[in-house]
């Protein structure tokens, strides 16, 4: 289970949270929709551990070793090669890099290439199975899909539709509402650092969503 309780925190004399709670339990995925600067990057790693909260307190049962995280940057060495970069994030968690991991994001071919060797959207490839590699409790994910070709994209949705099918939690920041609708189980708009909306998705599809956010965000 994920929990946030009262988060708030300010750059300055920005606010980039202001109050925000929610919990996601196992089995859920949360979509979380906001225009730029509202606080969603820093809500994701407020939730990693890699922002403190100046108030309020975020919960991830297991820790940060339970957690995956898909961030701006794809955190991995770019003179290694893909399989030595995975290997070397498992060692960090003391498992083995599963044996389908590759396959299923389309990169068998390319295990033995060192990452600056890559086009962008294979390197958010490996950075997605660097997050999966230790099959964490919780993904969070911030613009996941940004560079995949849409058979990886694809690829990608189906990852996360198991993860959540197998009783994992997942947090997920993205701007195409149709993605994010289609994987979520709940719906979060946020202006401002702060949820504005929050709610089950129920039987709402992309579009109804989509309506829903800009008489929100508005």
């Amino acid at each position: 289970m994920l929990l946030a309780e009262g988060l708030r925190h300010r750059f300055g004399a920005v606010t980039a949270l202001d109050d925000v709670s929610f919990r996601v339990q196992p089995g859920q995925t949360l979509a979380v929709f906001g225009p730029n600067g509202a606080g969603k990057t820093t809500l994701l790693k407020v939730l990693a551990g890699l922002i403190q909260p100046q108030q309020g307190r975020a919960q991830v049962d297991g820790g940060r070793r339970a957690i995956g995280w898909i961030g701006h940057q794809p955190q991995l060495y770019s003179q290694l090669t893909v399989r030595e970069n995975l290997r070397f994030w498992a060692s960090l968690y003391d498992v083995a890099v599963p044996g389908d991991l590759l396959s299923r994001l389309g990169l068998t071919e390319y295990a033995d290439r060192p990452v600056r060797a890559l086009s962008r959207g294979l390197v958010q490839r490996v950075a997605i199975a660097r997050a999966l590699v230790h099959d964490p409790a919780v993904l969070l994910l911030d613009e996941p899909f940004t560079g995949l070709d849409r058979t990886a994209a694809e690829a990608f949705s189906g990852l996360i539709a198991q993860h959540a099918a197998a009783g994992r939690a997942t947090v997920l920041v993205t701007h195409n509402v149709e993605e994010g609708t289609g994987l979520a189980t709940d719906v979060a708009f946020m202006r401002r650092g702060r949820f504005v909306h929050f709610a089950p998705r129920g039987r709402r599809g992309p579009a109804q969503v989509a309506e829903e956010y800009r008489n929100a965000i508005v």
